[in-house]
């Protein structure tokens, strides 16, 4: 086989011939549920990466079935045969991001975006990834909210058209008066004999938007006889952009984070962010043929080792409970009925399903509530319900009926983006009374502090949580 600009081990087209084209990626794939298209389904976006793999262009309108996926890795394990889609789907969206050099005079085998798409996600991605970029904005945001006129940008057909990205932003963004605190860099340390030194990734989002879900980390870390590390200087760890094909950018982000994380020296690193874990459990991946720092490191393995000690929060906590010693920090009941959602990048990504469920059922009074949607993506996956407004829009409809349906009033999941999402799609849906939307380490936090049921479904309102 001849080598490929775009393969030229020609590993993706090893990966992409393990598809037998058998079905069972379908039911899984939300847009596929959405559309009946097979263009806008797992096998069908492997055929049409085959295709560009053996030397065709894609169209325009091929490209968008590629972006209107959403990442969101459900496919991955309905698959028979083991298919490693995140591998090229991630591939395929980086020939658009970061062009491939080919032979001369041979086009990319994706079209360049539109201008003004490009200065979208230029846009995007020189803020999100950026906490003091987009703590900049947090004033401004907050001004457009109260004044109304954020509802009246989102009302306007002409800024719909123009700016869908914004109107979608401002439609996501939460209420004023979250993000009052901030945890700050230094070291928590542990209640009683020590058992850990634990790093603690304080993210971009999180830390801007949710900074009690830091916070409620650290308290439960500690709680757990961890030493809790809060690296200064943190940087974005690059999932945004490696879900959105930015490899040479995601790259960048995961050296530094490494290298913040080597310094601190910790034994092990949680991450309360399901996208973020997911993609530092990928680094040796990502940077399995970067070439030697500066500093003589060989980045391979630096960061295989660094992968090796991403665990997600509730991971960590779910193994502390299980080991010898057994769970430290007791456990006061919150009477409440918990929806739960599923996180694509934990639940799907990461494979982590049982252990939330565990941790939230070993709180006394707390009832758990499955949603009947078979754990379909929100529509937030990164910034897609910034890009791909309307397809989340849909998918967030359906999430906050299968959340209004349980009837609880309050809905866990373990991701920022998630949480802006399922927030959002409620207010789109009327509901009179919506359930509060938190992160599982608040929920575990008010149990391990005795707090009442109402410094939680305060939040529906947007309240703050008790401190």
């Amino acid at each position: 086989m001849t080598a490929s600009p775009i393969d030229p081990t020609g590993e993706l087209r090893g990966l992409a011939s393990d598809c037998v084209h058998c079905g069972f990626c379908l039911p899984a794939c939300p847009t596929y549920q959405l559309w009946g298209e097979e263009m806008d389904s797992p096998r069908g976006r492997i055929h049409l990466i085959t295709q560009l793999l053996d030397g065709g262009q894609a169209s325009e309108a091929a490209a968008s079935h590629l972006d209107r996926c959403l990442g969101c890795m459900a496919c991955v394990p309905a698959c028979p045969s083991g298919v490693r889609y995140d591998r090229l789907i991630e591939a395929a969206r980086s020939w658009q991001e970061d062009p491939p050099r080919g032979a001369a005079g041979r086009p990319a085998p994706v079209p360049p975006r539109s201008a003004r798409a490009k200065a979208a996600r230029a846009a995007i991605f020189a803020t999100f990834p950026y906490p003091r970029r987009l703590r900049l904005l947090t004033g401004p945001l907050k001004l457009a909210q109260r004044t109304g006129l954020n509802r009246r940008i989102g009302r306007s057909p002409l800024a719909g058209r123009l700016a869908p990205e914004l109107v979608a932003s401002l439609r996501v963004a939460p209420p004023p008066g979250s993000g009052q605190h901030r945890l700050a860099a230094g070291r928590v340390p542990a209640e009683g004999p020590r058992r850990a030194v634990v790093g603690m990734l304080t993210g971009c989002v999180q830390q801007v938007f949710f900074p009690g879900v830091n916070e409620a980390t650290a308290r439960l870390l500690a709680a757990e006889g961890c030493d809790v590390v809060i690296p200064a200087g943190q940087g974005c760890c690059g999932a945004l952009s490696l879900h959105s094909g930015r490899v040479a950018e995601a790259a960048r982000f995961a050296k530094r984070t490494i290298a913040t994380f080597e310094a601190a020296n910790v034994d092990v690193i949680v991450v309360n962010s399901a996208g973020c874990g997911s993609a530092m459990k990928e680094y040796g991946e990502l940077l399995r043929h970067a070439s030697e720092g500066p500093d003589g490191g060989d980045w391979a393995a630096r960061a295989a080792q660094a992968a090796a000690k991403v665990r997600d929060l509730s991971e960590y906590l779910a193994g502390l409970a299980a080991s010898d010693e057994g769970a430290r920090g007791a456990r006061h009941p919150l009477p409440v009925t918990v929806a739960y959602h599923d996180a694509c990048h934990l639940g799907h990504a990461q494979g982590i399903k049982q252990q939330p469920r565990d941790l939230l059922r070993a709180i006394p009074g707390l009832q758990l509530a499955e949603l009947a949607d078979g754990g379909t993506c929100c529509g937030s996956a990164g910034v897609y319900n910034l890009l791909e407004p309307e397809a989340a829009g849909e998918l967030g409809a359906r999430k906050a009926a299968a959340v209004l349906a349980t009837g609880a009033p309050v809905v866990v999941s373990a991701n920022p983006g998630c949480s802006l999402q399922i927030t959002s799609a409620m207010a789109a849906a009327g509901a009179e009374q919506p359930p509060a939307v938190l992160h599982i380490a608040e929920v575990l936090d008010a149990s391990l502090r005795g707090l009442p049921v109402s410094s939680l479904t305060a939040r529906a309102a947007g309240a703050p949580a008790d401190t």
